[in-house]
């Protein structure tokens, strides 16, 4: 069988994410908690010397296979022009998450404020993304219905962590309940 770039990219994704963030946190030299530490604290040298690197090599080889990822979904085009513009936009707003992810490996927590906007632009766009991208499928026949459900719940989870709040915990939450919509999605588009 051969399998989609995007699931094939969706995969890669989330092994490399999980790869270096739980190598990073074997390497942190104090007690750390996801209720009371941020992701980006293990790639901050000062917190975690060992496995900063790690971690922010992580970021930067995630983001870099989130392009695949989402250059992938071209699989999902219909004949209907609607559609087609809506995904065509969450390919470009997903492609621009990817650089921002790559940026936030780049600028790590050391970086301060860079460090900082460049997270606020991920989660973001990484928002725009799951809306635009279960806005676009939620009609479309080949799409499970019960990921498309999951992949609303992930978008208010994100905006809760957004805009309502900004704690460690629900940052964690986030981030590994959009991995694991990318997951569902890498399936359904190698089911279809």
């Amino acid at each position: 069988m051969k399998w989609p770039i995007s699931s094939l990219s969706g995969v890669a994704v989330i092994v490399l994410y999980c790869v270096f963030t739980f190598s990073s946190w074997a390497l942190f030299p104090t007690a750390y908690s996801p209720v009371t530490s941020w992701l980006s604290d293990l790639g901050n040298s000062t917190y975690n010397p060992k496995g900063a690197i790690i971690y922010d090599l992580g970021c930067i080889f995630t983001g870099i296979a989130l392009f695949p990822f989402f250059i992938g979904i071209y699989k999902w085009y219909t004949t209907e022009k609607w559609r087609k513009t809506a995904l065509l936009t969450t390919q470009a707003i997903g492609c621009a998450a990817a650089f921002a992810l790559i940026m936030i490996g780049v600028f790590s927590e050391d970086a301060g404020s860079l460090h900082s906007l460049w997270s606020d632009i991920f989660f973001l766009l990484n928002l725009i993304v799951l809306v635009l991208m279960g806005a676009s499928l939620f009609t479309h026949p080949r799409y499970i219905k019960a990921i498309a459900g999951y992949g609303f719940v992930v978008a208010v989870i994100n905006l809760t962590f957004l805009f309502v709040s900004n704690t460690p915990l629900l940052e964690w939450f986030t981030v590994f309940t959009a991995l694991g919509y990318v997951g569902l999605l890498s399936y359904n588009t190698a089911k279809t």
